[in-house]
């Protein structure tokens, strides 16, 4: 199955890492290779996490307070937002 990225997730995503590479240098590296790994476990596994709000997934990140939220749409995992876990919770709804 195929795995893409909405253009604001995709930019959610280079923020974060810019984010945490002003806090130490290399950081936004290890956040982006989780958020890789997220991504291939999404795209091997799509119906193994849980819903957030259905038809939204979530992938919880293991070391960042990140999410990964996704729907699948016919042969396609579409990744609709790379959200921090404690800011404005729901802001990615209207992305559905």
């Amino acid at each position: 199955m195929q795995l893409i990225f909405l253009t604001l997730a995709r930019d959610e995503l280079a923020e974060a890492k810019r984010f945490y590479n002003r806090q130490q240098q290399g950081l936004g590296g290890s956040f982006q290779r989780e958020a890789q790994t997220a991504a291939r476990l999404i795209q091997e596994r799509p119906l193994a996490w849980q819903i957030e709000i259905d038809p939204v997934r979530r992938f919880i990140f293991d070391r960042f307070p990140y999410k990964m939220l996704y729907i699948i749409r016919a042969e396609r995992i579409v990744v609709i937002a790379v959200a921090h876990q404690h800011r404005q919770p729901d802001y990615w709804v209207d992305r559905v």
